[in-house]
């Protein structure tokens, strides 16, 4: 006697989500989207997709920005706010392992136009938050923020662009980078002294700041 097989039937297209989309992109890494890889990731067509992103440019903009948003940015406590200067060095090794993780972004952060409403405003309740904390004025919160964040991603988006690659090829990967991360730090200290000594020698021509 032959057992008769159960007849399989379709279930229900998945129900596709710009967090699902996102999740997509993210997972396949900015640098490495496409259409139909991201539709593969779904389970869809690439054709489907276009019914709910209208074109790669903005399917690479959703995923950078549900990438920013997920940014922890590290917050200063009211009430043990401890010094703006180390406060900044932690921002920028923030910024520095972000980098690291999500190779791509950068273009998506430092150029103005290329940031969408949510990421703008995500950058300015940060910045609204340190004048807060610090009692700087917004405006000094935003230079000092801006200079920091601008430098920082732009030398981080290099050194993990570079490492490894031509022309030492050869080199150890591993050693060559954290030489390079070590000089980043570096660097980013000089700037962030720097930055304070501006601001507390009042070349914004805003109010005084002095540092706890």
């Amino acid at each position: 006697m032959t057992t008769q097989q159960p007849v399989k039937t379709r279930g229900r297209p998945p129900t596709i989500t710009l967090e699902r989309i996102a999740n997509a992109g993210i997972e396949i890494g900015l640098p490495n989207i496409t259409f139909v890889g991201v539709a593969s990731a779904l389970g869809i067509s690439h054709m489907a997709l276009y019914k709910h992103v209208p074109n790669l440019k903005a399917l690479k903009c959703l995923v950078a920005e549900e990438i920013f948003q997920r940014w922890k940015i590290p917050r200063a406590s009211n009430d043990a706010p401890g010094e703006l200067k180390e406060y900044l060095f932690t921002f920028a090794a923030s910024i520095r392992e972000f980098v690291k993780a999500h190779p791509g972004l950068t273009p998506y952060v430092i150029r103005r136009l290329a940031a969408t409403q949510p990421m703008i405003e995500k950058i300015r309740a940060h910045q609204n938050h340190i004048a807060e904390v610090y009692d700087i004025s917004q405006e000094q919160a935003r230079w000092l923020l801006a200079t920091i964040a601008f430098q920082c991603f732009s030398v981080a988006d290099t050194i993990y662009s570079v490492v490894g690659k031509e022309p030492v090829e050869e080199a150890n990967r591993g050693l060559e980078e954290v030489e390079m991360e070590a000089e980043l730090d570096e660097g980013m200290r000089a700037l962030i002294t720097g930055a304070l000594v501006i601001l507390t020698e009042n070349s914004l021509g805003e109010a005084r700041y002095s540092p706890p």
